[in-house]
């Protein structure tokens, strides 16, 4: 089971630096996907901020987020959040040491909690943080 993040899903579904081997990647990936609900959210602020600084218009931005709702649809199976993983992110993002911005932190507790073996990331923090607690990084 691969826990993938919100910078994974904004690759495949706009064009960025690393949406064509993030592509690939997903193209050959076989093992399930997993990822919080709250990434939901996340996909549309960074539509919004794409928006806001002249990155996309609102016709690729349309087209992204159908892109994105035919991944969860049928490729990512989204999670809810327990009040409990909320916590466990505080906990995590009360240590400076991680270095965590509350939405990666919150990615990484859904992901402990869910078991999942693997992280799908391009943020370095967060890439670094998993593979603190056991979890593989998917190289892309």
């Amino acid at each position: 089971m691969v826990y993938v993040d919100t910078s994974v899903l904004v690759a495949l579904c706009v064009n960025e630096p690393h949406s064509a081997i993030v592509g690939r990647w997903y193209a050959a990936c076989r093992d399930e996907l997993i990822s919080a609900a709250w990434c939901v959210t996340e996909f549309a602020s960074a539509l919004g901020i794409k928006r806001r600084t002249a990155q996309i218009d609102g016709e690729q931005s349309a087209r992204a987020w159908q892109s994105f709702e035919r991944l969860c649809a049928g490729d990512v199976q989204l999670l809810p959040i327990e009040q409990s993983t909320f916590h466990r992110a505080a906990v995590l993002t009360l240590d400076a040491k991680m270095g965590f911005r509350a939405g990666d932190a919150l990615h990484l507790a859904a992901a402990l909690s869910a078991k999942a073996k693997s992280m799908a990331t391009l943020d370095e923090v967060l890439a670094c943080n998993a593979k603190q607690m056991k979890m593989k990084r998917v190289s892309f």
